[in-house]
């Protein structure tokens, strides 16, 4: 009786353990792992198992900047057993990733975007014991033809981060509930530009890539372009 007090207040309890069998990968694919839930000193009833792919979004408010943590997508296994003392039990677990999730492995040092899955246990009458597992997501062909495209315009990622919010165009709304910023300066090496700073955010979806790109010029009104990419094969030419 007293193991199962411990465990129900999280001392020698049951341990998750979420081990991915890609870490690396691009926004929608699938996201396959093993669960391992090992038990502690006492038997526990296991009422269910919740994942959430997570990320990090920034919100500025009149009282400065903080940062929230935003859940893109949340699953429920439902199962019901007992782990015994010492027991290791194997789930296997399978999704998608949302579609617009952040892309994270960029070429630039002010990287402020973070993906993570978290995996928690719920166990009757207990800490729930919990799982954090970072996910590197890849630049898409789309976002690699970007960035090569700014890269010849002469610009260079500066910044990169997740906003909470909604992107909203003439042309697309995005879903999340936050949307990521690359902010691009002009090297000095490029001479004299009228533009201060171009942020690119791209919302995706099954088929088609949206675009959005706002314009800091330095002599003119701010201005925002708003396109789509379906087909790669067309060459992709930025100006502004």
């Amino acid at each position: 009786m007293f193991k199962k007090l411990l465990a129900a207040a999280g001392i020698g309890g049951a341990r998750v353990d979420t081990r991915l069998h890609q870490s690396q990968l691009y926004p929608g694919q699938r996201i396959e792992a093993t669960i391992l839930i090992q038990g502690g000193e006492a038997s526990q009833r296991i009422d269910g198992i919740d994942l959430s792919l997570m990320t990090r979004a920034k919100v500025s408010t009149d009282q400065g900047t903080r940062f929230n943590n935003i859940s893109l997508a949340q699953w429920r296994i439902d199962a019901n057993f007992e782990i015994q003392p010492g027991e290791v039990q194997e789930i296997p677990f399978r999704a998608q990733l949302h579609p617009e999730t952040p892309f994270t492995r960029l070429p630039v040092r002010n990287n402020q975007s973070r993906v993570w899955l978290t995996t928690g246990v719920d166990i009757d009458l207990a800490t729930d014991p919990d799982d954090n597992d970072s996910l590197e997501i890849l630049p898409s062909p789309v976002l690699s033809h970007i960035l090569a495209a700014m890269d010849n315009l002469g610009f260079t990622l500066s910044k990169a981060d997740v906003e909470q919010g909604y992107l909203r165009t003439p042309t697309f709304t995005s879903s999340s509930g936050c949307y990521q910023e690359l902010e691009f300066r002009p090297r000095r090496t490029a001479g004299l530009s009228s533009l201060n700073e171009v942020e690119i955010s791209l919302v995706c979806d099954e088929r088609t890539t949206y675009v959005l790109i706002e314009l800091d010029r330095a002599f003119r009104r701010d201005g925002y372009i708003s396109f789509h990419i379906q087909d790669l094969k067309k060459t992709l030419h930025l100006k502004f």
